[in-house]
């Protein structure tokens, strides 16, 4: 299984958000596996932040596909995000969970919990336990050797509509490995 770079976030958001599921995502000496994503489209979306914020819209016509799109929610939690420039749509890629595989130690001290299903089982749960901020939003993460993807398998991928959001839930956009326990939230159909 290689490295995924820049090119892999040239398709829709959501079949980036769905091929996702079962990658490695490394950071800063921690690493997960991806269990849970969601997708946001870059027009016609409006629970998409480029909806409602030209600041987003700039992002996105300034910065290439892969680049990180990190933004404070609700003035407590921030959470990670990856712009997508496909040929079909423009838009983000919601990392909303890992599964902790190494790194678990500095996950702990992060978040204050022993429980390894807790420590990444949340988008702002995610950045706090890895310690992602502020200071990476605009960074090309997939060019550090410190930071990256790699792809994986998962088994048996749940889809269902989008959470934590008040518009655009429709959207089956949010998926989801369905055997793991780091989960953010149970999907309907289970």
């Amino acid at each position: 299984m290689g490295e995924l770079d820049a090119s892999f976030f040239t398709d829709h958001p959501a079949e980036c958000a769905l091929a996702l599921i079962g990658a490695e995502f490394r950071w800063d000496g921690c690493v997960g596996r991806v269990v849970e994503t969601e997708a946001y489209a870059a027009e016609g979306d409006p629970a998409c932040h480029t909806f409602f914020r030209p600041s987003a819209r700039a992002f996105v016509a300034d910065h290439p596909a892969g680049t990180a799109y990190v933004y404070l929610n609700y003035g407590v939690h921030w959470l990670f995000n990856v712009l997508v420039k496909g040929r079909k749509a423009q838009g983000f890629v919601l990392f909303r969970a890992l599964e902790p595989m190494k790194g678990l130690a500095a996950m702990r001290r992060r978040r204050k919990r022993a429980c390894a299903a807790e420590l990444c089982s949340g988008p702002g749960r995610l950045t706090q336990a890895l310690g992602i901020g502020r200071d990476v939003h605009g960074c090309r993460f997939l060019e550090c050797s410190e930071r990256g993807l790699r792809a994986g398998a998962a088994v048996g991928i749940l889809r269902g509509p989008r959470i934590g959001i008040s518009r655009g839930r429709e959207l089956p956009w949010r998926f989801g490995e369905h055997s793991s326990a780091c989960l953010s939230r149970r999907f309907p159909s289970e």
